[in-house]
């Protein structure tokens, strides 16, 4: 989104996004991934999220071994469960970091930004009773990005969602923090890379097999909104 490109490496960590990522490869291409929460990236990352912001690090770099011995297993499987459960071994291999205070922190940051589409900075830092400042540095730590920047991210994902599961009409939605049609547009395509009328009459396949994720059980609200 902020005009940088990268070649991407056989195994790779992509940091968190400000606006839609474009990929693209040429010939037959099978893709295993992983999402990691804020929490996570507290526990396995080396780096504060923010020094990640819109980048792609080559995992063998980051963790050696750990990756360069897993990296051809991961070829040799044939079915979905075997690729699992090597990445289950995997993210088992790498969590090396206490994150009791990300899980914390991340738990009141995530409840703040699922409560509302377009919610208060000041009610969080009234829940996380520290100061403003605290509280934006601690953002960018464990997201990447400021309270700010996380509410404008989550909002437009989550009305893309919406949308695309017929739940409200675009018109129902600028009520919710937008200026007007123009800034819902522009807010929607830079976050997602789509306008409403594609959400609501062409949803590319990958993005409708994404939010079918949002039906599953038992996973967070954050995650189930967007």
């Amino acid at each position: 989104v902020d005009g940088h490109v990268q070649p991407m490496p056989k195994v790779y960590v992509v940091g968190p996004t400000t606006g839609n990522t474009r990929v693209s490869g040429d010939g037959h291409i099978h893709l295993f991934g992983v999402g990691l929460l804020p929490a996570g990236w507290a526990s396995i990352m080396p780096m504060d999220a923010s020094n990640a912001v819109n980048r792609v690090f080559d995992a063998a770099e980051l963790f050696g071994s750990v990756i360069t011995d897993i990296e051809p297993l991961m070829h040799q499987t044939e079915t979905p469960e075997q690729r699992l459960a090597l990445g289950n071994r995997l993210i088992e291999q790498l969590i090396g970091f206490d994150n009791s205070e990300a899980r914390q922190f991340t738990a009141i940051v995530d409840n703040w930004l699922a409560h509302s589409l377009s919610p208060d900075i000041e009610d969080l830092v009234t829940a996380l009773g520290l100061s403003r400042r605290q509280v934006e540095r601690k953002c960018n730590q464990y997201y990447g990005a400021p309270p700010k920047m996380l509410s404008r991210k989550y909002r437009a994902t989550r009305s893309a969602v919406m949308l695309a599961k017929g739940e409200v009409d675009p018109d129902d939605l600028l009520e919710h923090g937008f200026y007007d049609q123009s800034h819902f547009i522009r807010e929607l395509r830079h976050f997602t890379g789509l306008t409403p009328t594609t959400i609501k009459e062409r949803l590319p396949m990958l993005t409708q097999l994404t939010i079918r994720r949002t039906e599953m059980e038992g996973i967070a609200p954050i995650l189930a909104q967007t």
